[in-house]
């Protein structure tokens, strides 16, 4: 319907409005986080979730990801993150769970690659800091590919095993004692 008010009323409600309050902030927040994720068909569950990035460069603003994995990324000719990595790079490095699906060739690989090497912030000698279990060898081979890439010059040690007899011999006899 119609409102009636008088000039001063209408007055006094535009200073009102004019000053936005931070739940009206927050409502316009998520309101263009849905909007982003809609546009770019990410779909999410779960509470608390961390906002997507839309860059790369926001993980070295945001996050502070090694200088040498962010120079990999951009010669590796990646400019704007998949929709994939929009969101599951910035849930990983909350230290979140994270269930992902997504199409082959949409870069699930560097979604996760990321987030573990910065996690491990430095190589150490420590043994295996982490491991990658891959379904067949085509997949373990593409994502040691893309590790490789993506650690240069960190001095990160990336290895492929797929035949126990053969990691037994290049880690030695007391590998298995000691990872």
């Amino acid at each position: 319907g119609i409102k009636w008010m008088s000039s001063l009323e209408a007055k006094f409600e535009d200073t009102k409005d004019k000053k936005p309050t931070a739940e009206k902030l927050e409502r316009l927040r998520i309101q263009k986080i849905n909007r982003f994720r809609n546009q770019h068909r990410i779909s999410v569950q779960g509470t608390d979730l961390p906002d997507p990035i839309s860059t790369f460069e926001q993980l070295q603003k945001e996050y502070k990801i090694h200088p040498k994995i962010m120079e990999n990324i951009q010669a590796a000719g990646f400019r704007v993150p998949t929709p994939i990595q929009m969101q599951a790079i910035p849930v990983m490095l909350h230290g979140r769970e994270l269930l992902a699906s997504a199409p082959t060739g949409s870069g699930k690989t560097l979604a996760f690659c990321i987030p573990l090497l910065t996690h491990l912030k430095q190589p150490r000698n420590k043994g295996f800091r982490a491991v990658i279990v891959s379904p067949t060898r085509e997949l373990a081979s593409q994502t040691h590919r893309e590790l490789v890439k993506l650690a240069e010059g960190t001095g990160f040690r990336i290895h492929m095993i797929h035949k126990a007899a053969d990691a037994a011999k290049k880690f030695g006899p007391k590998s298995s004692k000691k990872f």
